[in-house]
């Protein structure tokens, strides 16, 4: 083995079990997700003078949609589906599943009981019904697995992955940006944008050359940043030509799908603007820098992350994310909208620990 090589992920062949890190991993990210999602705007907290357990004994609400009782249904599922993958190998998976079942339950039940302290929430018992089932079936399909599904899913895609330390959690990071791609109210791969968490005014008042000029550099440094750490994450050199842009197609579509579906057909490219247009294209000729090696790609994607996160605090409110997010925080998407936008802002600091961690690793 060349020096500094990253060392390969250990064989299966000796019989030992999978590892159950990343089952691990995704249990407590999906566990972030549920709780930003279930308590977001986390302001406004008071108490109420009644107990916040009353929700139990309400009857069956007034307004319902099987469209609400399914969202319920299927937002725990993956919870009960991961825990009883990240337990199965010290609880055996009879139990690892029954343990998944009661958890999510459990979990249902505080979160119905914080929702008291939220004016903005309404805590009812059918949702508690409907997410302990969620997790029950979750659960039971973990049954119908192999033993750590999702860890032999991992090592049977290792021509995919790069044998790099932590590439668990890059894959995590990975899935959380690409989650942040639903919020169609922030620029094209904006991250970092702390200003509606900390109602801090934009800096400078909305003029089109400059608009132009701070979305351009947005896309870019933000199209050059996750485009390293997704080459640092998949298969090395010789994956980059082909595994970048298929990487970027998949971000795109889910940009476009989310538009169309949650604002109107007519805003499926809406994002795509010249300053984004411009930044895409420069970012994309920027990836040729995908072909240095890993610490000094390393090192650059940090500073196009701080870079873009500098600008998007910038960078004044464009008219049309404004109306976008007028018009999807209505109905069935306040829950999406708020965990897309908590994770958009928050995204560019975890990702920088993650740089810097395995940077010192290698």
């Amino acid at each position: 083995m060349c020096p500094g090589t990253p060392r390969a992920a250990p064989s299966q062949a000796d019989g030992d079990s999978p590892s159950p890190l990343l089952p691990r991993c995704l249990t407590i990210a999906y566990l972030a997700l549920i709780l930003c999602a279930s308590l977001h705007p986390f302001s406004g907290w008071r108490a109420s003078g009644i107990s916040p357990f009353v929700f139990l004994e309400a009857g069956w609400p007034r307004y319902w949609t099987l469209f609400d009782l399914s969202i319920n249904v299927a937002a725990y599922i993956p919870f009960g589906f991961l825990l009883a993958q990240s337990l199965e190998h010290r609880a055996g998976r009879s139990r690892a599943s029954l343990i998944a079942s009661v958890s999510g339950a459990i979990l249902s039940f505080a979160i119905e009981s914080l929702q008291s302290y939220l004016p903005s929430r309404v805590p009812s018992n059918i949702d508690l019904l409907c997410n302990s089932l969620g997790a029950c079936l979750g659960s039971i399909s973990s049954l119908c697995c192999e033993r750590f599904f999702l860890a032999r899913v991992l090592r049977a895609r290792q021509p995919l992955l790069f044998p790099v330390p932590y590439a668990e959690y890059g894959l995590i990071l990975i899935g959380l940006w690409l989650l942040t791609q639903l919020s169609p109210e922030t620029p094209l791969f904006g991250v970092g944008d702390l200003r509606h968490m900390l109602d801090i005014s934009p800096a400078l008042p909305y003029d089109a050359p400059s608009f132009f000029a701070l979305e351009t550099g947005i896309t870019l440094c933000n199209t050059l940043a996750i485009g390293l750490i997704a080459s640092i994450v998949f298969a090395g050199r010789r994956a980059t030509p082909r595994a970048l842009p298929r990487f970027f197609a998949v971000a795109l579509s889910i940009r476009t799908l989310a538009a169309a579906a949650l604002i109107e057909p007519g805003s499926a490219l809406a994002w795509l603007t010249p300053g984004a247009g411009a930044g895409i294209l420069l970012g994309g000729a920027a990836l040729i820098l995908a072909l240095l090696p890993i610490r000094m790609r390393i090192t650059v994607a940090g500073m196009a992350l701080l870079t873009g996160t500098l600008l998007i605090n910038l960078a004044p409110l464009n008219p049309y994310s404004v109306a976008a997010l007028a018009a999807w925080r209505q109905g069935h998407f306040l829950n999406l909208n708020g965990l897309t936008r908590l994770v958009a802002s928050l995204w560019p600091f975890p990702a920088l620990i993650y740089l810097i961690l395995l940077g010192r690793r290698l």
